[in-house]
């Protein structure tokens, strides 16, 4: 796959950039990829990374222009400033990327994982113009349920990361990709404590709800909101498979055409650990045909 980066903003001089995959095929449909990691961790480059390497390979030779973003990390970003990147990152493909390659941006579409594929149900009704088609890959809809605001239990077998451990890993200046696994033990001090919301949106879940709201795609569902796939696993520890469960009602109470796909005790990366020979034998996984189904949504709601 070719490669191209761009810077498509600049704060307070730090350049934010995105990675652009052109497609070896004349005015093609572009596919937006918001990475995983809870916002506190990762990278635009994660895409290229085992079995998400993969469906990005599946997606160039399927015709679709990629372009994979990075975006400010919290907590040294808080959530507002995290979705304002997006959302200029929409507005630059737009503007820039026709000129830059072979693209109708009239047909576009949006996907992550995680916390990407929470961006990427944000992008279904905060962006503008809308995309055609959202794929979340164990996403959430719903920041402000329990699962988040309160300690995981999950998590809580872990040893305890106290909060001075937690905090040295994170800084005061701007982050705009980091696979350092200290990022990591971050992320599960608020797990542990239920404080992921205070620290990656700088909100209290009780005092702020009203505020709250314009972040929890759930509760912004319309019945314009775009066609939305969303597949999760059942053994999902991190993600609970239910938050997919819940947003696929709501779509689809608004006539949102919606649909769940459901891996039988997929974990959370479940397509990550999928490899080439799964998908090319005669009996695939659930998990590697599920690259499968993202292309054939795509090709029927953005082609």
């Amino acid at each position: 796959m070719r490669l191209e980066t761009h810077v498509y903003k600049t704060v307070a001089g730090r350049a934010i950039e995105l990675d652009v995959y052109p497609a070896d095929a004349p005015t093609s449909p572009v596919l937006m990829c918001f990475h995983g990691g809870a916002l506190i961790l990762g990278s635009r480059r994660d895409v290229t990374v085992d079995g998400a390497r993969l469906l990005t390979e599946r997606c160039a030779e399927a015709g679709y222009t990629q372009v994979s973003i990075d975006y400010r990390l919290a907590p040294e970003t808080k959530l507002g400033a995290i979705l304002e990147d997006v959302r200029d990152a929409w507005a630059w493909m737009h503007a820039e990327l026709p000129s830059l390659a072979d693209v109708d941006t009239t047909r576009t579409a949006v996907l992550g994982r995680s916390a990407g594929g929470y961006l990427a149900l944000m992008a279904g009704f905060f962006v503008e113009p809308p995309p055609r088609a959202v794929v979340s890959l164990y996403g959430y809809g719903d920041i402000a349920g329990a699962w988040y605001t309160e300690p995981s239990p999950f998590y809580l077998r872990l040893d305890p990361i106290p909060a001075e451990d937690a905090h040295e890993a994170v800084g005061s200046g701007t982050v705009t990709e980091s696979e350092d696994p200290a990022r990591w033990r971050f992320y599960l001090y608020c797990r542990q404590q239920g404080l992921w919301i205070q620290e990656v949106a700088g909100l209290d879940p009780v005092r702020d709800d009203a505020e709250l709201r314009r972040y929890r795609p759930i509760c912004n569902v319309t019945s314009d909101y775009p066609p939305t796939l969303l597949l999760h696993g059942t053994a999902d520890t991190d993600v609970p498979y239910q938050q997919s469960v819940e947003m696929a009602a709501a779509l689809q109470a608004h006539g949102v055409a919606a649909e769940l796909v459901t891996v039988p005790d997929g974990v959370h990366g479940f397509d990550e650990r999928v490899i080439a020979a799964d998908v090319e034998s005669a009996n695939p996984s659930p998990a590697a045909r599920s690259l499968d189904r993202i292309l054939r949504f795509l090709e029927q709601h953005v082609r």
